[in-house]
Order: C-alpha cells, then sequence, then structure tokens
C-alpha cells in the first residue's frame, strides 16, 4: 500500500473530499431545482440533510474519539457515502426517493467534517502539519468543484451535476486507501472517559462558543442554499455563478493560508468580532445589489465571514485537553453548522418564496450581537472545567 506523510495523508483526503462538497453546497439546490423541486421543498430537503448531519455529530462522531480510530473510520465513511451519492442518480424526481437518500447521504457525510479536523488537529498538536495550511487544500478543492460543474453545467444541463459529486468521492475513497507514514496515536489523556456532551454544555463557556458561531456561520444559510438559484433568476449563467462560489473560496484560501501571520497576537473573541462585521457587511451588499463587480466584493469577504470565524472555532478546540478534542468537534457541528444551519436553511426556503432577495438582511442582522459578546482564554476557562 502506498504511504504519505500526514500532511500529505490529511490534506489530499480533504482534496477530495471538499471537491464533492464544492459540488453540494452551491449546486444542490440548483439540481433539485432542474428536477422539478419546489423552493420551499428544496428548502426542507436541505434542512433535513443538515438535520441529519447534527444527529450524526451527536451519536455517531464522538463515538470516535480516540486518534487511532480516525484514518479507519474515515476511510469507510468514503466508501459509503460515494455509494449514497451514485443512488442519488437513480432516485429521479421522486421527492420520497430523494428524502431518503438525502438523509441516508448526510448521514454518511456529516462525521467527515469533524473526523478530518479532528485527525488534522492531532497532527497540528504534535507537529507534523500546519492546520490552515493543510486545510487550504480542501479550499482549493470546493474551489475546483464549483468551477468544474458550474462550466459542465452550463455546457450541458444540471443533470450532470451529481455526477461531478460522484468524481470527488472516488478521488476520496483512492487517497484514504493510503497509510500514513505516521500513525495517529492518543496521548495519556485518553485513558480519562471521553466527556459527555450534556456535561460540556453545562459549562457556559461553552454555550456562548457555540452561540456565537451559529450566528456568524448560521448567516450562511440564505447564500449556501439559494444564491445561486437568485444569481441565475438575475440573469447570472451557471458557469459565472461557479466563478462566484469559486472566488469566495479564493479569499477563503489566501487567509488560511497566511492564518497564523494574519491572526497572531488576535485573541479568539477577536477574530468572532471581524467575522461579525465581515458578516453585516457581506450579507447587506448581498440582499441590496446585483451588479457583478460588487458581487465579487461581497464575495472576497468569504475570508472574513466563514474562514476567520472557522480558525477562531478551530483556535478554542485545540486548547481543549486531547480527550475533549473530537467531542467539542462534533458538538461545533452538530450544533452551530448542523442544527442551527438546518433550521435557517429551512427557514430561508420559506423566506425566500415571501420576501426573494430581502431574507439577506436577516442574515446580515446575525452578525450583532456577536459584536457584544465575549470568550474567556479557552485553556483558563474550559480546560480547567470539570466534564
Amino acid at each position: 500500500m502506498f504511504r504519505s506523510s500526514p500532511y500529505g495523508w490529511t490534506s489530499q483526503y480533504l482534496l477530495g473530499f471538499f471537491f464533492n462538497y464544492g459540488v453540494y453546497l452551491p449546486f444542490w439546490a440548483l439540481w433539485f431545482a432542474h428536477l422539478g423541486v419546489s423552493a420551499s421543498n428544496i428548502g426542507l430537503l436541505l434542512g433535513l440533510g443538515l438535520g441529519v448531519r447534527c444527529f450524526a455529530n451527536l451519536v455517531i462522531t464522538p463515538r470516535i474519539h480516540k486518534a487511532e480510530h480516525l484514518i479507519p473510520a474515515l476511510r469507510w465513511l468514503a466508501l459509503a457515502s460515494l455509494i449514497s451519492c451514485i443512488v442519488f442518480i437513480y432516485c429521479g424526481s421522486s421527492l420520497w426517493a430523494l428524502t431518503a437518500v438525502t438523509v441516508i447521504f448526510n448521514l454518511l457525510v456529516g462525521p467527515i467534517v469533524p473526523l478530518s479536523d479532528a485527525l488534522a488537529n492531532h497532527y497540528a498538536n504534535d507537529g507534523h502539519l500546519d492546520y490552515g495550511r493543510t486545510r487550504l487544500w480542501g479550499s482549493i478543492a470546493f474551489i475546483a468543484g464549483s468551477t468544474v460543474v458550474g462550466m459542465l453545467a452550463a455546457k450541458y444541463d444540471p443533470s450532470i451535476i451529481p455526477w461531478v459529486a460522484v468524481a470527488g468521492l472516488v478521488a476520496t475513497l483512492l487517497f484514504a486507501m493510503r497509510r500514513p507514514t505516521v500513525e495517529p496515536k492518543s496521548d495519556d489523556n485518553h485513558d480519562e472517559a471521553r466527556p459527555a456532551l450534556l456535561k460540556m454544555m453545562r459549562d457556559s463557556q461553552v454555550v456562548l462558543f457555540l452561540v456565537i458561531v451559529a450566528l456568524l456561520q448560521g448567516s450562511h444559510a440564505a447564500y449556501y442554499s439559494f444564491s445561486a438559484i437568485y444569481w441565475k433568476e438575475v440573469g447570472y449563467s451557471e458557469a459565472v455563478i461557479g466563478y462566484l462560489w469559486s472566488f469566495s473560496v479564493v479569499a477563503e484560501v489566501a487567509v488560511f493560508a497566511f492564518s497564523k501571520r494574519i491572526f497572531a497576537g488576535w485573541s479568539v473573541s477577536a477574530m468572532f468580532r471581524l467575522a461579525a462585521v465581515g458578516v453585516l457587511l457581506r450579507w447587506g451588499i448581498t440582499a441590496s445589489m446585483t451588479e457583478l463587480p460588487v458581487l465579487v466584493v461581497s464575495q472576497a469577504l468569504h475570508g472574513v465571514t466563514f474562514a476567520a470565524a472557522h480558525l477562531a472555532a478551530i483556535r478554542y478546540i485545540q486548547n481543549a485537553k486531547s480527550n475533549q478534542v473530537v467531542a467539542l468537534q462534533a458538538l461545533y457541528n452538530a450544533l452551530p453548522l448542523g442544527a442551527f444551519m438546518a433550521l435557517m436553511t429551512a427557514v430561508s426556503g420559506w423566506l425566500y418564496g415571501i420576501w426573494g432577495a430581502d431574507m439577506f438582511w436577516l442574515m446580515a442582522a446575525m452578525g450583532a450581537p456577536v459584536l457584544f459578546m465575549k470568550l474567556e482564554p479557552q485553556r483558563e476557562s474550559y480546560a480547567a472545567a470539570s466534564c
């Protein structure tokens, strides 16, 4: 079996998976619309998928808390996700079939992000890689996925979208079959019991952390679900929409690449406040303007609204005890990125039918409360807490 460095294994796994995600996130709604699914049902399907991810990250992900279990789990999840993605293609326009496969697909895909992040955090803490420079390959793959699928959908039609998603998962599985030169190994803290999620939720700082992330990342729900449909309605082609999505991730890549330099000396709270300002600006622009140069500027703010917020969350999680990292990662992906995102996605589907682009004003308003929230330094508050 081929071998790869920890950096190579992790970054290339992310490369394959996020190529798939670069197809799924911006274009799955467009594919559903091509099949004849209504806007409200699209919102419900996408919201259901996020809700299932929440369930998976609350029930499945925390059970894989030992470092040595991460790579085998990621391999099996890649294989099962590939099979379920292929099944999507043969559902036709049946809403019940699409619903069933949406549940299965998201149940399998849900744990991949927190587990791959946990693996990257493990290797980063051992000095084998830099998280930002590793994670940027996922962002580069997202750019490639959204660009390629946008071009192909414009040249042919949206029926090609799930086939491009399958290609990303094939690559993920192939990359996953290699062995890393350094196998992840749990440290002494893993002799302690895995912390119960409910006990962790009693820590007010953990709750505040989750609320902040929910507001910042949840503000992206309308963008993730309906920006492609909205921009197509105002006259942009699938190719241009793909370029807009890709440009947003270029900004994300730049922030990840230089994150150590950019945020040296920044507190987690300061990074979250920066993201909140970006949320107010970005979604206000998206709600009120459709000129292409303005949209390009708005998309550049993705490096602030998403990347800065994500890096702040990862910095918070990295400072936990090693046996708590996967549990915190699970809560992060299950509640703010899962349950709350599912709720906001379903709400977006309903609001888009009533308000259209004005729903982005609600997304902008979600950044305001974060400006007045402050987390205590994580090592001092949470690591000392009894869990």
